[in-house]
C-alpha cells in the first residue's frame, strides 16, 4: 500500500464539505488503494460542528483514513498538503446575484491563497467555492511561489450535469456520454458545447434536435444551479462535492482519452487572454494536465467563448483590489 497522501478540504463542516469528506474516505476520489490523512479546516466559531464530523469519521472506520486533523488555522491545514479543496465560502441564497457572491467570497481566498504559499509546494488546488473561477484567481495571485498550473476551478459540476440532461432525454445511461465541453465561466454566461460529444457512440449532432442543443439545453444546463435552490431551498451540495471528487480523480489519476472541463489558468489557449482562469477541454496524465488544443470552434462557439471572456474580465475588475 502506497504512503498516505494528505488532503485538506475548507469549509468542512458545511454541506458540501460533509458530503465530499465521505467520498474521499472511502477511496472513491484517489483511488481503492491510496491512504489518505485528512486536513479539515473551518473557521473558529464552527469547530464544534467540526468536531461531531471527526466523530463520525472516526465512527465510520474507513480502512484508508490514516489520520484526521480539525483546525482553524489554514497553515496548519495546509501543511504539506498535496491535495486541497476550497470549498469554504458563503454559499449562494435565493436574492443573491453573482456581483454579491464576488464581494462576499473573494477575501476569504486572499488569506487561502497566502496559507498556501506558506504551507505547501507540490499540491493540487482545486477550487470550489463560488464564484469559483475569479476565487482561484485570487488564491493563485497570493502563492507566487507555486506554480499556475496546480491551481484549478471547477466547471465539472456543469460538465456532468450536461452528460446527464443528454442520457435523460435520449434514455441511456450516463455513460454513454462523451466529451461535452464546458468553455469559460461557472456562471450563467457558461457554454457546455456538444461539438465533439457523443451519446451511444454517435455524435450529439446527429442524436438530437439543433433549436433544443441551441435552446432549451443551454438554458437549463446554465440554470441548473438556481433551478435547485428554488427547488430544494439550498444550493446544490451533494451533486457539488460529487463532480469534485470527479474533477480530482481524473487530475490525480488520468482522464484517459476523454475529454474533460476544467478552469485553468490560460496561457493563450483559443484566443482566451492570458491568466484569465478559464474552463477549457482538458486531458490528464500522471498528475498533470493539458488542454485540448486544435479544436475546430464554429461562429456560434466563438460567440459564447467571447461571452465568457467578456463575464471573467468583468469579474477580474470587480477584484482588482484583491489581486495584490
Amino acid at each position: 500500500m502506497p504512503a498516505p497522501i494528505r488532503v485538506a478540504v475548507t469549509g468542512a463542516a458545511g454541506n458540501i464539505g460533509y458530503a465530499l469528506i465521505w467520498r474521499i474516505a472511502s477511496g472513491s476520489c484517489f483511488g481503492p488503494d491510496q491512504p489518505v490523512i485528512l486536513s479539515l479546516l473551518e473557521i473558529t466559531p464552527v469547530l464544534p460542528r467540526l468536531e461531531g464530523t471527526v466523530m463520525e469519521l472516526v465512527d465510520s472506520a474507513f480502512p484508508l483514513v490514516h489520520g484526521i486533523e480539525a483546525t482553524d488555522d489554514a497553515n496548519v491545514a495546509f501543511h504539506n498538503a498535496d491535495a486541497v479543496f476550497l470549498v469554504g465560502s458563503r454559499p449562494r441564497s435565493k436574492d443573491m446575484d453573482r456581483s454579491d457572491l464576488v464581494a462576499a467570497n473573494g477575501p476569504i481566498f486572499v488569506g487561502q491563497g497566502q496559507a498556501l504559499n506558506h504551507a505547501a509546494r507540490d499540491v493540487k488546488v482545486l477550487t470550489v467555492g463560488n464564484p469559483c473561477n475569479t476565487n482561484c484567481l485570487i488564491a493563485n495571485a497570493h502563492a507566487p511561489d507555486i506554480p499556475s498550473t496546480q491551481f484549478t476551478a471547477m466547471t465539472r459540476l456543469d460538465q456532468n450535469r450536461a452528460h446527464g440532461m443528454l442520457a435523460e432525454k435520449a434514455g441511456t445511461p450516463v455513460a454513454n456520454v462523451h466529451d461535452v465541453v464546458v468553455w469559460g465561466n461557472h456562471g450563467p454566461t457558461m457554454y457546455p458545447d456538444v461539438t465533439w460529444a457523443t451519446v451511444n457512440g454517435k455524435k450529439v449532432s446527429e442524436s438530437y434536435d439543433a433549436g433544443w442543443l441551441r435552446g432549451e439545453f443551454l438554458d437549463t444546463v446554465s440554470d441548473r444551479g438556481r433551478a435547485v435552490i428554488a427547488a430544494r431551498g439550498a444550493s446544490s451540495a451533494a451533486s457539488a462535492a460529487s463532480s469534485a471528487v470527479d474533477h480530482m480523480r481524473d487530475w490525480h489519476l488520468g482522464s484517459g482519452e476523454r475529454i474533460v472541463s476544467m478552469g485553468v489558468v490560460s496561457q493563450g489557449q483559443y484566443g482566451i487572454p492570458e491568466g484569465l482562469v478559464y474552463s477549457m477541454p482538458c486531458r490528464t496524465k500522471n498528475g498533470r494536465w493539458e488542454v485540448v488544443e486544435g479544436l475546430q470552434v464554429d461562429e456560434f462557439g466563438r460567440k459564447k467563448i467571447q461571452e465568457n471572456i467578456d463575464a471573467l474580465q468583468q469579474e477580474r475588475a470587480a477584484v482588482a483590489d484583491l489581486l495584490g
